[in-house]
């Protein structure tokens, strides 16, 4: 399926992401390649604090969005069986590489989180971080997730919190005032970069989730660590911000059997 066969926004953000990859996460993916232990969002919370992925070794892991593909390196090197999907060509040739030079290789599949060519219930855990889970629509990924899970398998994916999606001006960093509206939140236009995002308040979420069939697990709030600093690319939020509040949240939900 051509590019110009998906919604709208699946080009722009595809442009958006051959630049950021061009400029940006490409040049970065071996040194997230080479680390060996699994970190959490802009401020790299350990995942040995948080406990939220678990053991997955012999698990087959779907992450939707991959980009360069480190998250499921990260995976593989535990004993799983990732696939990764994403529709940003420069972004899985750059994942290619790195697979060639650490000698670590699993699929990669060229498409978009709201459409995997992929048979039903092949997965045990669908995951997603700061891929589908903020630049597909929810109201088409998550379905489409639902279908790829088997029955009692698990929904996992790192997204912005809502909070900061509420104080998020078009300029950077996020300030203390709430700038937009949470009533009606779904889809959002940045200008700027001429991406579009997706975001939903915690009520439209549950109830997403509940009619395609999900059970609420948890809710992971992330802040960032007393001793976090400034991130190097990231510049959507302050560490002083997200010492306050939560600046990213992981929802982790099982599919009903």
């Amino acid at each position: 399926m051509s590019l110009s066969e998906h919604p709208d926004y699946v080009p722009q953000n595809v442009e958006v992401w051959t630049k950021a990859n061009r400029e940006h996460t490409g040049p970065r993916a071996r040194d997230a390649w080479a680390q060996d232990h699994i970190t959490w969002g802009v401020f790299a919370v350990p995942e040995a604090r948080i406990e939220v992925i678990g053991d997955v070794a012999g698990l087959d892991i779907l992450e939707l969005g991959c980009g360069t593909a480190y998250f499921s390196a990260w995976l593989a090197k535990r004993g799983a069986r990732p696939v990764g999907v994403d529709p940003t060509p420069a972004q899985l040739e750059s994942a290619r590489e790195m697979q060639a030079e650490f000698g670590l290789e699993f699929p990669l599949i060229e498409a978009v989180g709201e459409d995997v060519p992929l048979p039903n219930a092949s997965f045990d855990v669908v995951h997603s971080e700061y891929g589908a889970s903020i630049w597909a629509d929810p109201y088409r990924w998550i379905p489409e997730a639902a279908r790829l899970l088997r029955p009692r398998g698990r929904l996992i994916f790192l997204r912005n919190s809502t909070l900061l999606v509420l104080c998020q001006e078009l300029a950077p960093p996020a300030g203390e005032r709430l700038v937009r509206p949470q009533r009606g939140l779904h889809r959002i236009e940045w200008p700027d970069t001429g991406e579009t995002e997706f975001h939903l308040g915690h009520g439209d979420w549950i109830d997403l989730l509940r009619t395609n069939g999900f059970e609420l697990e948890r809710l992971v709030e992330l802040y960032a660590p007393d001793d976090a600093e400034a991130h190097s690319y990231y510049d959507s939020v302050t560490a002083d911000w997200a010492r306050k509040w939560p600046a990213e949240e992981i929802w982790v939900a099982r599919k009903r059997a």
